[in-house]
């Protein structure tokens, strides 16, 4: 138990890694929120600031890819219900909208300077260990963001952070809740278990019992109704194969792509944190000295106030441009390689800039990059002429009286599904938005074609329902053996459980109950090779009033098995808790209360708020 604390005592700011919160960027970033002034129709209002539906739908997106990366490739995001799916997206997008209200209200910021310096010091961004400019445009570019989109994303990232971080990190315990937490958790219980099996093979059903149970239960013993359905699919890979790319467009494209490598420059500078003359008259006092010959790193140890830097010399890395203050690029971009800036002022202060490294970047071959470019202006093509044909086979199938004639006309295959129910079944059976359809009034009952299903971003189809396979009472030779079963089990169950309290009975009244104890000393609450639910029963159990008289009680398992349980003794530690222990707890209570304060404040925010969901 102690370990598990100690794994899980430390707070937010202790287990903050930069990648972490790239990566989690990655997965459920909003890079909506920089389109929502061109979107006209809104989800929901906070507090008279909207959300977009556009930011809706991406979040939904995000969502959809979030969970596939969690649970493999094995995972059918058809199975999700897209209702509960938006619900808990624009919750989502509500509750991080209250939060960045909450950071603006009460004054947090999180500087352009910190910005740089976490962007700059993620591994996710490095490349031999420094930062790479061309990498983190990689990295943001297949998040989909801009340069700009994605410091301003980050910036609310470490905002939602600094309140998380401020309001968990307050909560305190006093040594007396300590002691009493520790107490608890390290106490040990004497205690004694007998097990009355549930022998289901013992019991013997009657025909009557088991006439009586399926009359009882007749809609539990009814076949499912069940639809086959004829579909056509469109699936947008079909139409790479129809467009063309010609050798100009082709060659259009590389130039405009290599044009977008940019060269790397390797900075290192001091810092003085002021914006008044005695800080540039310091800095100008430090560029005499490296004039007559002492070294860049050395003072940058012992002056600059960047603590990010200062360490390593002044060092920065590589990085590519709108990646620093626009001053401080400047500065940089007009030296050569060896040379140091005059002092510079920027919002953070007065830098000297020293120039380490110019790095040019790889342009990769026409021919390398060949069938990508190919394949990215066929997708141009391909988009359009994909939604020009799910607008055709929409408009044929509404007009048509089966799926016969948009198939001909758009030279589609009509499938077959087999015989699916309510909840569903394989393939695009497994999708709840063809479920939907299939069994919606318009095309069960009215015998209609569906409208367009669109099953992922690239496959879309129409359906209609073939045969209807109404719901059938299933005759009681077919279910006679389940129903014989269940009602063993149910049976050996009360037999067990009813002897069981009637051995707690005699044992409560002084009897001596006879049977097969095992006993079970100083069990801890996560003791190995006792069921959680046995354990859970024990100490819930009242201490027992005298040293030899034990307290009893019981408990049904799963299986139907009953377990008499007899206490006799509870053992509280018995040496006082170390420094480290008390510490260990200490952080693992404080933590959690933390958590508990911030989902009140949480609680708070949506209470005051004024939210309109559209």
């Amino acid at each position: 138990m102690l370990q598990n604390i100690r794994d899980n005592s430390q707070g937010w700011i202790a287990k903050t890694i930069i990648g972490v919160i790239v990566v989690l960027l990655a997965l459920t970033g909003f890079d909506a929120i920089f389109n929502a002034a061109s979107n006209d129709q809104n989800a929901a209002e906070v507090n008279g600031e909207k959300i977009s539906r556009y930011d809706l739908e991406q979040a939904v997106n995000m969502q959809r890819r979030q969970l596939a990366q969690q649970l493999g490739g094995d995972f059918d995001a058809s199975l999700l219900d897209d209702k509960l799916l938006r619900n808990a997206a624009l919750s989502s997008l509500i509750e991080r909208m209250l939060l960045l209200q909450g950071a603006q209200k009460a004054n947090f910021d999180f500087s352009s300077q910190a910005l740089d310096q976490l962007i700059l010091q993620t591994p996710e961004f490095q490349v031999d260990g420094a930062f790479s400019a061309a990498r983190f445009d990689q990295v943001i570019q297949q998040m989909g963001y801009s340069r700009l989109q994605f410091r301003e994303l980050l910036k609310q990232e470490m905002l939602i952070g600094q309140v998380r971080a401020g309001i968990s990190g307050t909560g305190f315990v006093t040594e007396q809740q300590v002691e009493s937490f520790a107490r608890l958790e390290m106490q040990t219980r004497d205690f004694a278990s007998l097990v009355i099996a549930a022998d289901a093979s013992a019991v013997q059903i009657t025909e009557d019992e088991i006439s009586q149970f399926y009359a009882e239960n007749a809609a539990r013993f009814r076949s499912p109704e069940q639809v086959v359905l004829e579909y056509v699919e469109l699936n947008k890979e079909a139409f790479f194969d129809q467009v063309e790319v010609s050798e100009e467009e082709l060659q259009e494209l590389y130039q405009k792509q290599i044009a977008n490598l940019s060269e790397q420059r390797r900075a290192a500078h001091i810092l003085i944190e002021a914006s008044d003359a005695q800080a540039k008259s310091k800095l100008e006092e430090l560029a005499n000295r490296l004039q007559a010959g002492e070294d860049f790193a050395t003072l940058a140890k012992e002056y600059s106030q960047d603590p990010g830097s200062a360490g390593e010399g002044g060092d920065l890395g590589f990085a590519g441009r709108d990646v620093y203050d626009p001053a401080f690029e400047e500065a940089l971009y007009a030296l050569q390689e060896g040379q140091v800036s005059a002092p510079v002022q920027t919002e953070f202060g007065w830098h000297l800039i020293k120039l380490l490294g110019v790095q040019s970047p790889e342009v990769p071959s026409f021919d390398s990059m060949k069938s990508e470019l190919v394949r990215e202006l066929k997708a141009q093509q391909v988009e359009q002429r994909y939604v020009e044909v799910s607008k055709q086979l929409e408009d044929s199938a509404f007009e048509a009286a089966d799926l016969l004639q948009p198939a001909q006309e758009l030279k589609l295959t009509v499938k077959t599904t087999p015989a699916f129910p309510r909840e569903g079944g394989e393939g695009i059976a497994a999708n709840r938005q063809v479920i939907q359809a299939a069994f919606s009034d318009e095309v069960l009952v009215d015998g209609a074609n569906s409208s367009l299903i669109e099953l992922d971003p690239d496959t879309a189809i129409v359906l209609r329902v073939k045969q209807h396979l109404k719901a059938e009472a299933l005759p009681l030779e077919q279910v006679r053996d389940g129903i014989v079963q269940q009602l063993q089990r149910s049976k050996a169950a009360d037999k067990a459980r009813n002897d069981g309290q009637g051995l707690l009975a005699q044992l409560r009244d002084g009897q001596p109950g006879e049977g097969k104890w095992q006993v079970t000393e100083a069990a801890t609450r996560n003791q190995e090779g006792v069921q959680p639910a046995v354990l859970q029963a024990v100490f819930r159990m009242p201490k027992p009033a005298l040293k030899n008289q034990p307290s009893y009680a019981g408990v049904s398992l799963a299986n139907g098995d009953f377990v008499v349980l007899r206490l006799s003794g509870v053992n509280e530690p018995e040496k006082a808790l170390s420094e480290e222990e008390k510490d260990n707890y200490r952080r693992f209570l404080a933590s959690r209360i933390g958590q508990q304060d911030f989902a009140a404040y949480r609680q708070k925010l949506q209470a005051e708020a004024e939210i309109e969901r559209f």
